[in-house]
């Protein structure tokens, strides 16, 4: 697994079928394959009260590595990033008298998945509590593992295709990271992040 980058794109009160639409056919001008489709989704759970100091545990799968669930548990003064087996999800529902799902902040990132020369590019229509929230593009540069020796190529790759929306620094998560070796956790970092700002973010008004 190389580096990942997210981006938001903005729909411009496009609907999400269409801004996918217009980003597939930019893409494919560009060279680019398609090979199936991908899906990111999240859930949180919340401690209850009885445990005391509350704590939040983010559960997320991704189809790229579909054997593993991540998790990433909030205690307020840590972060604690896990990668487990399936098994992980049936844990979850058992404990749920400790830790109860916000249902209603379910959120995932799912569309078409294209491959060109070195990258991975996937386009999300990203939905929360099943309202349409925003498009994301991930983009994977495959043959680099530290992403300070690969930033610049893959700012370059995205402004091709995605133009002046992609910003001149890396996502916030990795700002620290640029010179560490990147590995599958901290993908699911950045898809977190993003979530949370679509989470708060208000609906947009164009259905999908």
């Amino acid at each position: 697994m190389g580096v990942t980058i997210l981006q938001q794109f903005p729909t411009e009160n496009r609907t999400g079928p269409a801004t996918i639409e217009l980003l597939s056919k930019r893409i494919t001008a560009l060279g680019a394959i398609q090979h199936g489709h991908f899906l990111v989704d999240c859930e949180t759970y919340t401690s209850v009260p009885q445990l005391g100091h509350q704590r939040t545990v983010h559960v997320l799968h991704n189809s790229e590595q579909p054997a593993t669930v991540f998790s990433i548990l909030e205690t307020g003064t840590k972060t604690i990033p896990l990668a487990t087996d399936g098994l992980f999800d049936l844990l979850m529902m058992k404990m749920s008298s400790f830790y109860t799902s916000k249902k209603q902040t379910k959120a995932e990132s799912k569309g078409p998945r294209y491959e060109i020369g070195d990258f991975c590019v996937k386009l999300g229509t990203v939905t929360v509590s099943a309202n349409f929230k925003g498009v994301l593009v991930e983009v994977e540069y495959k043959p680099c593992v530290v992403p300070a020796m690969c930033w610049d190529l893959m700012k370059e790759f995205l402004q091709g295709f995605l133009g002046s929306s992609v910003s001149s620094t890396p996502p916030t998560y990795l700002q620290n990271r640029m010179q560490e070796l990147y590995t599958p956790i901290d993908t699911i970092h950045q898809y977190l992040e993003q979530f949370t700002v679509y989470r708060k973010s208000p609906g947009i008004s164009v259905r999908p």
